[in-house]
This record gives structure tokens, C-alpha cells and sequence, in this order.
């Protein structure tokens, strides 16, 4: 433990390289002490909302901001190099090799984690700051036995998404307490690449996640405001696209857009962690109960509702829309799976580009020419496809919330396969694998929390008996290696799965294991 040369601060572990610098340390507390507790009283209004969620109230369009809704108003014009962005790829800042892969990958977007695919370790979370760092200077590199890695001449335009509100980073205190992962994700990122990043013609861009209000998005923008004026930068400096990954953001996506106009880049939809939000918000609804997950696709109708919603807002405001995920990892052994997915993959993306949106998501490098072609074939020399207004589409809140007409049925494989993924991917996260490859797909926490999710709301309601989740449980485990970590993956699984009361974030439990396992 050293107290750091900002006032205040205590860091709670070792940082060698000097990444934390005393500039970094000191924006972050000057952000903690002016948004710190905004924070906490809007987390308290989530679990106020939840409660009354719990007890029967659906969302709905808000009537007290109805004139923003109403009115005409556009968010700042997108940066040069942000103009086009028709496909993104992205990956755990932590990982070095990944990180250059990523910027070599011929997407023009690189979303470097500190989030769902970054298991926050200590290591992960300051060698991920440094990563980004040394890849805007140009200096990384990585040496095995078989390749030198370094960075093309042309690389992806860099976004960052930090953690979310939720969440806490325990190895930094201010005036004794843990400081929040997400203004120590952006503050540290901010202070030591925004001029930076200025001088070689691009700019400080985020991707902020799991906001469930145009509030949120509020305190978001008050940090900007405060950093670039503690840097000496101009207002509308940084800019941020906000993926509308709850069910509650989707209520409120003009709103956010507002709150962020003059840093704003656009919207993204989410897939995973917006059926987990569905799950999590209506989890006491026997209503709202989802199908086995390979079955809820984005185009049931109440993603599709959500997505072509996202699409409108944003082009009527003349913000990107950005498409979600494609997680397959193309296989160098199996062609005929990889025919098979790379067409799913195709059609998905065919899909986007034709419903209007400007760009798409990619997990892997080998997917880009796939996610590539159909955006290409749409918008040809175009950047963006903006000018497509989707004034054809009308969704109300019905729409957003028709989860009961979702096709499909609850099976034993859906449940075995929830929990075999669900343990697995733990199993990596507590071992500092927050970007995992299982069954040919790049998994993150989002999938984790959908898979323990769905097997907790089926029980509830009756769908599945706890005695046959236990008794898959105990197979799926009969099957993994014999190491700590997995009885550790199980135990936190079963206890998230099978609890009485729905916990909100597997991670906040996960990662007190997590530090319990690096002090050991």
C-alpha cells in the first residue's frame, strides 16, 4: 500500500511502470469528490426503480421530457475519423497480442474493454492503460517465438469503454474509500492520451455502458465537462457513443442523446446484456420469461422493435446507430461449421446495413471481411447512411415490451448449455480471462450473466426444477478439470443461479473472489 502524490489517494497496489501517474491520480480524485456521490444516490434510484418494477410498474416514455422527444434538435457533427464506422471490432485492453490484432484487423473501429470482455484485475486494469498508451505512440509490441507483433501503418480509430457505475476499483481509495472503476477507467485513459491522441489528428472517444437513464448519462457529461476543463481542452473535446444495453435506456434514447449532444457519437444495441436486462428488471414476471437464449435473436419482436427504434432516434438526431455482435470464431479446422456461421454471421449483418444502421460489431478478426461486405455493398463511398430517417418506423412502448410474443421453448440442452457456459466463462474471469473462447464463440460477462439469468428465472417460475439445474450442474462440472478455479466458478454460479432474491451483477460478487484469489 503507498499513498499516491495526489491528495488523498491510496493505491493498493503495485504500479512499477508508473502508469498512475500523479496528473492521472489527481483528475480522477477531482472527479470522484465532485460526481462521487451523484453516483451513489443514482445507483440508489436504480434500486429504488427496481422495487417498484418488482411491484407491478412498467417503463414508459417519460412525460416530463416529452419536449425533447418533440422537439428538433441534432447532436455535434462526428469528428473526421469517426465519420465512418461501418464495421468495429472489439476486445479486452489487457490482453497486448490482442490488442494489436485488433488495431491490425482492417475494422475502422477498435472498442478497447475495460468492461464485460477485461477481467479487472490489477494487472489487466493498469497493463490495459499502458496497452492503449503505448499503442498511440506506436511503440507496442509483442515477441513469441514464432511472430513479432507490431502495429500496420493503417489501424483502427481507438474507442474506450470503461467499467460501468456499478462498479468499484478497491486498489484505489480517496480519503479511504474504493473510487469508482468507471471515473478511474476514464479519468486515468483521459489524462494520459487526450493531447496525445489530439496531436495525431484523432481525439479521446468512449463507449459508455449499461447507463438505465438520460440521468446517468447527465453525470457522464459532467465528467467530460470537468476533465477537459481540468486539461485546459475545448468543450465537445471528447466524444462517446452509449450502448443501449438495458431495457430502461431503450425508453430513453432521445434523452441520452440530449444529455450527451456535444459529446455524442451515437447509440449501440447491445444484444446479450440487453436480454439480461429484460430478465433482471421483469425477473418476477412469470410474463416475461425468455426462451432458451440461441432462440431470442434480434429480429423477435421485441429486439426488433428496440433496434429499428435505435436506428430512427439516432438519425433523426444525426447520430450513428451501431449494430450488435457477432461473437463466432471462425474455426481453421472445421470449414463446414464455419460456412455454416460465417452465413449467419452474413445474414445478420446484411440485415443491419439494409435496416439503416451505420456500422456493426465484430469479435474477431477473421469476421471483419464478412461484417465488412454487406456494409459496403449498402453504403458504397458513402460513410454513413445518416441520411436514412426511418420515419417509416413507429414503436411504442407495447412494442418495447411484447417480450410474451418471443417464439421458441425451454429444453434441457438450453439449460445444460447455460450453465456449461455459464461456469466456464467464470472459471476464465476468475483467472484474469475476461475475453474467453468457448464452443467457437468470444464470450464475455454479458453472456455469464444471461446464462446464470435465464436458469434463475426458470426456476422461479417453474419452467425447470432446481433438482434438475443441480443435477446438470454436477455433470457439467464432472467434466472440467479438477482445479480450484472451477470448484470456485461453481460454487459462485450455483450460488447466483439458484438464490432466493435475484442478484443484480454477478460481477460485484465475483470480483471480491477475485481479490481474495491475488491475495492468496
Amino acid at each position: 500500500m503507498s499513498t499516491a502524490a495526489a491528495a488523498g489517494v491510496t493505491l493498493r497496489g503495485p504500479d512499477e511502470a508508473g502508469v498512475l501517474t500523479p496528473e492521472a491520480l489527481d483528475l480522477v480524485a477531482s472527479l470522484e469528490r465532485e460526481l462521487g456521490g451523484r453516483r451513489e444516490e443514482l445507483l440508489h434510484a436504480r434500486a429504488e426503480r427496481q422495487e417498484r418494477i418488482g411491484a407491478g410498474e412498467l417503463p414508459a416514455f417519460l412525460e416530463e421530457t416529452r419536449s425533447v422527444r418533440e422537439r428538433d434538435w441534432r447532436v455535434a457533427a462526428a469528428p473526421a475519423d469517426l465519420q465512418n464506422r461501418r464495421v468495429e471490432i472489439t476486445g479486452p485492453a489487457g490482453d497486448r497480442k490482442m490488442v494489436i490484432n485488433a488495431f491490425n484487423s482492417g475494422a475502422r473501429v477498435y472498442m478497447a474493454d475495460f468492461e464485460d470482455a477485461n477481467s479487472p484485475t490489477w494487472a489487466n486494469v493498469v497493463g490495459g492503460q499502458q496497452n492503449l498508451t503505448d499503442a498511440i505512440e506506436r511503440t507496442i509490441s509483442v515477441e513469441t517465438g514464432e511472430k513479432t507483433y507490431r502495429l500496420n501503418d493503417e489501424i483502427a480509430v481507438l474507442l474506450v469503454r470503461p467499467r460501468g457505475w456499478h462498479l468499484l476499483e478497491k486498489h484505489v481509495e480517496l480519503d479511504g474509500k474504493p473510487v469508482s472503476a468507471s471515473l478511474f477507467d476514464f479519468g486515468v485513459y483521459f489524462q494520459r492520451n487526450a493531447e496525445r491522441l489530439l496531436e495525431r489528428g484523432s481525439g479521446p472517444y468512449f463507449y459508455l455502458p449499461k447507463l438505465e437513464s438520460h440521468l446517468e448519462a447527465r453525470l457522464w457529461n459532467d465528467a467530460f465537462l470537468l476533465a477537459q476543463e481540468q486539461l485546459g481542452l475545448p468543450r465537445g473535446t471528447i466524444r462517446a457513443t452509449v450502448l443501449v444495453e438495458t431495457i430502461l435506456a431503450a425508453f430513453e434514447m432521445d434523452e441520452i442523446l440530449y444529455e450527451l449532444r456535444e459529446h455524442s457519437a451515437g447509440l449501440n444495441a447491445g444484444r446479450w446484456d440487453y436480454i439480461f436486462s429484460v430478465i433482471k428488471k421483469f425477473s418476477e414476471r412469470d410474463d416475461f420469461v425468455l426462451p432458451d437464449r440461441a432462440q431470442v435473436t434480434m429480429t423477435v419482436p421485441f429486439m426488433r422493435a428496440y433496434t429499428e427504434l435505435l436506428v430512427r432516434t439516432c438519425h433523426a438526431r444525426g447520430a450513428h446507430a451501431i449494430g450488435g455482435m457477432a461473437a463466432f470464431i471462425p474455426s481453421r479446422r472445421d470449414p463446414e461449421v464455419n460456412e455454416i456461421a460465417l452465413e449467419r454471421v452474413r445474414e445478420d449483418k446484411v440485415r443491419e446495413s439494409g435496416d439503416g444502421f451505420d456500422g456493426t460489431w465484430v469479435a474477431h478478426p477473421d469476421l471483419v471481411p464478412t461484417a465488412l461486405e454487406p456494409f459496403d455493398a449498402v453504403l458504397g463511398e458513402r460513410p454513413n447512411q445518416l441520411e436514412r430517417l426511418r420515419e417509416d418506423v413507429s414503436v411504442g412502448a407495447a412494442d418495447l415490451l411484447d417480450v410474451a410474443a418471443t417464439p421458441g421453448e425451454i429444453t434441457p440442452a438450453g439449460v445444460r448449455t447455460n450453465v456449461s457456459v455459464g461456469i466456464r466463462y467464470l472459471a476464465a474471469w476468475l483467472s484474469g480471462v475476461g475475453a474467453a473462447a468457448i464452443d467457437n464463440l468470444m464470450e464475455d460477462a454479458a453472456t455469464a450473466e444471461i446464462s446464470r439469468g435465464q436458469v434463475w428465472q426458470w426456476v422461479r417460475h417453474g419452467r425447470v426444477s432446481r433438482e434438475d439445474v443441480e443435477r446438470t450442474i454436477a455433470e457439467v462440472v464432472a467434466e472440467l478439470p479438477a482445479e480450484p478455479v472451477y470448484a470456485d466458478a461453481r460454487a459462485l454460479f450455483e450460488r447466483l443461479a439458484l438464490a432466493d432474491e435475484f442478484a443484480e451483477f454477478l460481477t460485484l460478487p465475483a470480483y471480491e473472489r477475485l481479490l481474495e484469489i491475488a491475495d492468496v
